[in-house]
């Protein structure tokens, strides 16, 4: 019964190695998956590449630390500190500099312009023609050629500014 209790307090919250370290390797981890992920195309309709990424690096940073493998359970709390303070530190540089949300944020992507596709820029993001054709049903709309502008969000979602009543007739 004595085996419930004996824990190792110290190897449980005195981190493993030294804090810089940790706070180095999660800043480097982050800003590297940030960029890999910035040069994928996006999902329309989904999450942006950078709510995944801290998603995937905080499930990982606190299984590692709950696993009591070798690292502790501060040293996966540092790491979770790390990524949360760099998620909001990009978001407030690109929220105060319009240079810095250029750099980190992708722009709308116009898909349909006065009723006729993009084609290029369905390519560009893997989107079929029928994926579009769905999102304008989704939006009241049955065909491109109803449409005055439709855009890629940059956070995935698909947006569609319909031509007037008066014009599609």
């Amino acid at each position: 019964m004595s085996g419930w209790f004996d824990l190792d307090w110290q190897g449980m919250f005195v981190p493993s190695q030294p804090v810089l370290e940790t706070m180095i390797r999660g800043t480097c981890m982050y800003l590297a998956m940030f960029a890999l992920l910035r040069l994928f195309r996006r999902q329309t309709g989904s999450i942006g590449p950078a709510d995944l990424l801290v998603l995937i690096l905080i499930a990982d940073a606190s299984q590692n630390g709950m696993a009591g493998d070798y690292r502790s359970v501060t040293d996966g709390l540092l790491l979770i500190v790390t990524i949360i303070f760099w998620e909001y530190t990009l978001d407030w540089l690109a929220f105060r500099s319009r240079w810095m949300q250029a750099a980190l944020e992708r722009r709308p992507l116009l898909l349909i312009e006065k009723g006729q596709v993009r084609q290029d820029n369905l390519n560009r993001e893997l989107i079929t023609p029928d994926e579009l054709l769905a999102h304008l049903r989704q939006n009241g709309v049955e065909d491109p050629s109803q449409v005055k502008c439709c855009y890629l969000e940059v956070d995935g979602h698909v947006s569609v500014v319909a031509l007037d009543k008066e014009k599609r007739a």
